[in-house]
């Protein structure tokens, strides 16, 4: 594979920026098999954003040749609060979601913080030394890679979150970190820093974030990508969310309710469903309708949805209907995969602190 193809695969969507495609280029050119990583918090269930689409981008990077690594940040989501901060849980949990990467995404490495951190005194030393070229405010201003705001009262140990992932990117893919538009500022600010410890400046990667099916949050910004992360969908808030685990019937009753204007294609997130997804999977796309109006109708592109769609010639409840019936499928493997007994008992940790739903 040339480096041309191998720079279409890491640029198709879900990748929404690169910085920069020069950069990544020139990497292609001299570096084999360059270094990735994505790391995630361990929380709640996964679904279509976390392990789907994030999955789609690791395993393009991995046909071009990238080696690619999951990194599940127990110590992160501890520091986070996630489970209830509770270790143990956390631990449980990760277990599942080894099993749900190394499933989707086969030729991942699967690296946990704990093998990462322990006994490991350069890594901690790397941390003060990056650290050390940061103030407090440029610190405070990457706290949203973790969800949290600005203005919250937050305990000390939160305030270390952005130096530790910072520095994860050297010890886990110096060369392409990964991850959604939310991990934007901390990538640049590794680009900034890095250099100045005489450290490789790696190529960030990010791709899109896929929204909640409610309709855009009133929030009073004229930041785009602000709106977008208020809008990515969340397990937070599991009626907005579609779980790898949900049945056709429940995809199909959270759809129904899903916020889909007529001829409205901005933040619309089941036209986005379409276009990330089904035709990630699929060249076609069939919306099934009844006779009168106007019969089955099949789209060869996500683009030719949208001006139909714009046009008013497709209800917003066909198209519903349509893409329950087509991510079910999706996830049916999943689902399956995840119905072993051995592989459902992995679940009961997110019974035992009532987040599973």
């Amino acid at each position: 594979m040339d480096v041309e193809e191998r720079l279409n695969l890491i640029k198709r969507p879900p990748t929404e920026e690169i910085i920069t495609e020069e950069e990544l280029r020139e990497l292609l050119e001299t570096t084999t098999h360059p270094k990735h990583y994505i790391g995630f918090e361990i929380s709640g269930l996964l679904h279509l954003g976390t392990l789907i689409i994030c999955g789609y981008k690791i395993n393009d990077l991995a046909e071009a040749g990238v080696d690619v690594t999951v990194y599940l940040a127990d110590w992160h989501s501890f520091i986070n609060k996630k489970l209830g901060g509770n270790w143990e849980n956390i631990l449980k949990a990760a277990k599942y979601y080894e099993k749900a990467f190394k499933f989707f995404c086969p030729k991942a490495k699967i690296v946990l913080g704990s093998e990462l951190y322990h006994h490991n005194d350069e890594y901690w030393k790397d941390v003060i030394r990056f650290s050390s070229h940061i103030t407090l405010a440029r610190n405070v201003r990457c706290l949203t890679i973790m969800g949290r705001s600005e203005k919250e009262k937050l305990n000390f140990a939160q305030y270390i979150y952005p130096p530790m992932q910072a520095v994860d990117i050297k010890y886990l893919g110096e060369d392409i970190p990964h991850g959604g538009m939310d991990q934007r500022k901390v990538h640049v600010l590794a680009r900034e820093v890095f250099p100045k410890l005489g450290w490789k400046k790696p190529v960030a990667l990010h791709h899109h974030l896929l929204m909640g099916l409610a309709g855009p949050p009133r929030i009073k910004t004229k930041d785009k990508l602000e709106k977008v992360i208020a809008m990515k969908m969340s397990k937070s808030k599991p009626w907005t969310c579609i779980f790898i685990h949900d049945s056709e019937e429940q995809i199909k009753k959270k759809l129904l309710k899903a916020w889909c204007p007529e001829r409205q294609v901005e933040f619309n997130p089941v036209l986005e469903l379409v276009k990330y997804i089904i035709f990630h999977e699929k060249k076609e796309f069939l919306v099934e309708r009844e006779s009168k109006h106007g019969g089955d109708i099949v789209f060869s592109s996500y683009e030719e949805l949208e001006k139909e769609y714009i046009k008013g010639n497709l209800h917003p409840l066909d198209l519903k209907l349509s893409v329950a019936r087509e991510i079910s499928n999706i996830l049916d493997p999943i689902r399956k995969y995840f119905e072993r007994p051995s592989n459902r008992k992995l679940l009961n940790v997110f019974k035992e602190v009532k987040i599973i739903r």
